[in-house]
């Protein structure tokens, strides 16, 4: 089942950042930040950060947002949903998540007048491209943002990769 998260669910979405950063070290020797409790506070007040819920446990989470302008910059103009820090929980890895997540984000992306869902990656990871491209993404190439000051550290000095879904 697909619901935002409450702020009871706080602890639990730091131990799954936390369990992601380490899984991503070692697939990419890239590792996610810390993030910010006031951060992920507000996503949740403002209904922004979703999970999936499978027999009462939390098994994936991300977060969305209406504009991304310092990786997207012009782009940022056309109406989209972007899709931020996927996050599954170990127990339930290889359920295919991404693709239920890219279904759902269409979906909603139609229903608040958007064209488009968007996503990024840090670092090259060509199975983790393929994966998100076998999901219904296109893949559109690789970009260094010009300005990354506020992003979270792991945008820092780092090239990512772009993904688009036309809804």
């Amino acid at each position: 089942m697909i619901t935002t998260n409450t702020l009871q669910d706080i602890d639990e979405i730091f131990n799954l950042y936390k369990q992601a950063s380490d899984f991503k070290k070692v697939k990419s020797n890239i590792q996610w930040p810390e993030f910010g409790y006031n951060m992920i506070e507000t996503e949740i007040k403002e209904n922004r950060l979703y999970k999936f819920t499978i027999e009462g446990k939390i098994a994936c989470i991300w977060s969305i947002a209406f504009e991304d302008p310092q990786i997207w910059e012009e782009q940022n103009s056309d109406p989209s949903l972007y899709i931020h820090r996927i996050a599954t929980h170990p127990s339930f890895r290889g359920q295919k998540f991404v693709e239920q997540i890219a279904i759902w984000a269409k979906s909603f992306a139609e229903q608040n007048n958007k064209q488009y869902v968007r996503m990024d990656t840090v670092g090259l990871n060509p199975k983790l491209v393929n994966y998100y491209v076998n999901c219904g993404f296109t893949y559109l190439g690789v970009k260094t943002p010009a300005n990354t000051q506020g992003l979270p550290a792991h945008y820092q000095n780092i090239s990512i990769n772009l993904f688009q879904l036309k809804v």
